[in-house]
């Protein structure tokens, strides 16, 4: 099993990942972020540093799907908190012009050679909630995101999701929702995916009064 898990800025990627790991029994690709040397200057100065911002991910994030994923998925289950298709989706929002168009030919070339998830899980977040969460782990890269540029991607990830038809898709509303502190609510999310995949013991979901949708 290949699962990958995408959403904003904050949504909680990264966490849920980790408390899927033991329950899937699933081995860990986490992104490589802060690494990147243009990422502060990209939140202070989007126009000037979006192009070099988003080729270093692009090299950066195809070495570990080239090299990770098939790896991993020799050894069993692999959970990974982000999609090679991410940063098209970035590029898409953040780039123009000829900068767009040379960023596109670089990732088409470099996609074709990644292993595909067999399923996405989409976590929706409302941009205030997403806002909170982000000053709540308080990166010092993330200090200068604006709330319109949240709503923007959020905006960007709805469009991208909904025109997507494989691979499938589990979409979940995280605004309500505290996996990592409340076990109902991972419960939830688990049994979800368990149920998009096929994967027994799932119920089918029930709704229950004061519990949030999903």
């Amino acid at each position: 099993m290949y699962l990958a898990i995408e959403g904003v800025i904050g949504v909680g990627k990264t966490s849920l990942a980790r408390l899927l790991q033991p329950v899937f029994d699933a081995q860990l690709l986490l992104e490589v972020f802060d690494e990147n040397p243009f990422l502060a200057d990209f939140y202070a100065d989007r126009e000037r540093y979006a192009f070099q911002t988003q080729i270093y991910f692009l090299l950066s994030r195809y070495r570990q799907h080239q090299v990770a994923v098939p790896a991993a998925l020799t050894r069993g289950n692999l959970i990974a908190d982000y999609t090679f298709a991410k940063d098209a989706l970035f590029a898409g929002l953040n780039l123009s012009g000829d900068e767009l168009q040379t960023y596109g030919l670089v990732h088409r070339a470099l996609a074709e050679r990644i292993p595909t998830p067999d399923l996405i899980v989409f976590l929706r977040v409302e941009t205030d909630a997403a806002m909170a969460r982000i000053a709540s782990r308080d990166r010092p890269y993330e200090r200068n995101i604006e709330s319109a540029y949240i709503a923007e991607l959020n905006r960007a990830y709805e469009d991208f999701y909904s025109a997507q038809r494989e691979p499938p898709i589990l979409t979940i509303d995280t605004t309500k929702l505290n996996f990592v502190e409340q076990p109902s609510h991972l419960d939830t999310v688990v049994n979800r995916i368990r149920q998009a995949l096929q994967i027994p013991p799932f119920q089918q979901p029930l709704p229950l009064e004061g519990q949030p949708q999903v």
